[in-house]
């Protein structure tokens, strides 16, 4: 029988900053750099400095896990972050792959289906509740309308992304994670926020503000994102 929950990262699965490696846009030229450093086997700090200049208004800033995962996620409504405080506030993108495509002989993956949720990180930290039918497919910076389920009984990879959205963010940012956790259930009514991403946004004037509603086509700029979360 399933436990309420299960720890991907922290509590009884300790961080440990080896499984986890950088994924920025200097490999399109950008400055952009993170880091996931693990300051207790409870606690890590994905930090670093977002630049939006080098590439025009835009650039992203992530890491991902290393290798394949293994992890059978079915059963479960969701995960849920439970933070730390001292967070830039910032908002910050979470992506799950259930598939990992081969090598592009530059070091990058091959463009392949991804999954994502973007969510906030209040400043005194506290739970976000993430569930599943928050998550969104994409494929080469567009919604993918007739994609598969997500495989929740293969999740391979798991990524977390700092990006300007619409040019709203940048410079430096800090997201103490304490945990990510998958959860069997939610409170009713405990609900992920939902936004645009960076890639609608390059199509618009400045200043323009996205549109909330799924489904929304995006435009090239997840073509850099592609294989690299």
């Amino acid at each position: 029988m399933q436990d309420e929950s299960l720890y991907l990262f922290g509590g009884d699965s300790p961080w440990d900053a080896a499984l986890w490696t950088a994924s920025d846009d200097r490999v399109r030229g950008g400055s952009s750099i993170s880091y996931l450093t693990v300051t207790d086997p409870e606690r890590a700090r994905f930090h670093g400095h977002l630049d939006t200049k080098t590439l025009g208004g835009a650039g992203f800033a992530s890491q991902r896990t290393v290798g394949e995962l293994a992890l059978d996620l079915s059963g479960y409504a969701g995960l849920v972050l439970a933070l730390g405080g001292g967070a830039s506030g910032h908002r910050y993108t979470l992506t799950l792959k259930d598939a990992i495509p081969g090598d592009r002989g530059d070091g990058r993956d091959q463009a392949g289906l991804s999954w994502e949720t973007d969510f906030e990180a209040p400043r005194e930290g506290g739970d976000v509740p993430l569930p599943w039918d928050k998550f969104r497919a994409t494929y080469r910076g567009r919604d993918k309308e007739d994609a598969e389920p997500l495989d929740l009984t293969s999740i391979k990879r798991v990524s977390l992304m700092m990006r300007s959205f619409f040019g709203k963010q940048d410079g430096d940012f800090e997201l103490v994670i304490h945990a990510i956790e998958a959860k069997k259930s939610f409170p009713i009514g405990e609900q992920a926020d939902e936004t645009d991403d960076e890639d609608a946004d390059l199509q618009k004037p400045a200043g323009a503000s996205g549109q909330e509603e799924r489904p929304q086509a995006r435009p090239w700029w997840r073509v850099l994102l592609c294989g690299l979360i």
